[in-house]
């Protein structure tokens, strides 16, 4: 079983912009919510295969998830891979697909947020967690944008 759940926003900024800013973990201390800290586990430029240790405060707790990037194709497609085996959440799979488009004179930035392998308990609260992630990719997104929009 997978849920999904999509967040669509629109700026001002070029594909070019929207596609760096998603990938700038250095900056991400400016504009990400709760976030306490990124440690990255290789080095160089993004790529395919790229990975890091996000860690946010959530709940009054801190939080650490695993993330990988999967396929870059810039400046119009970002994929994004959570393993929660390797973090607090302990168990599944979150991918998240960000897709980048001009629009008129806009760039509409579109994030296919996808929850995979949850088992138990996970499993029957799963609608809601997705509305729970959406939420939050959401606020990360518009932080995003206000930060890119206003740098």
């Amino acid at each position: 079983m997978s849920i999904h759940f999509e967040v669509k926003r629109t700026t001002k900024v070029s594909k070019q912009t929207a596609y760096t800013g998603l990938l700038d973990l250095d900056s991400a201390k400016r504009w990400m919510q709760g976030l306490v800290r990124i440690e990255r586990l290789d080095e160089g430029p993004m790529q395919a295969g790229s990975q890091w240790m996000e860690t946010r405060k959530m709940f009054g707790k801190e939080a650490t998830e695993h993330f990988e990037v999967v396929e870059l194709t810039e400046p119009k497609k970002i994929v994004l891979r959570c393993d929660g085996t390797k973090g607090t959440t302990g168990k599944g799979e979150f991918v998240f697909t960000y897709i980048i488009a001009s629009e008129d004179d806009h760039t509409v930035i579109t994030l296919n947020g996808e929850i995979r392998g949850l088992t138990g308990l996970t499993k029957i609260f799963g609608k809601m967690m997705a509305g729970t992630f959406k939420k939050a990719c959401a606020k990360d997104l518009d932080g995003l944008i206000s930060y890119m929009e206003n740098e």
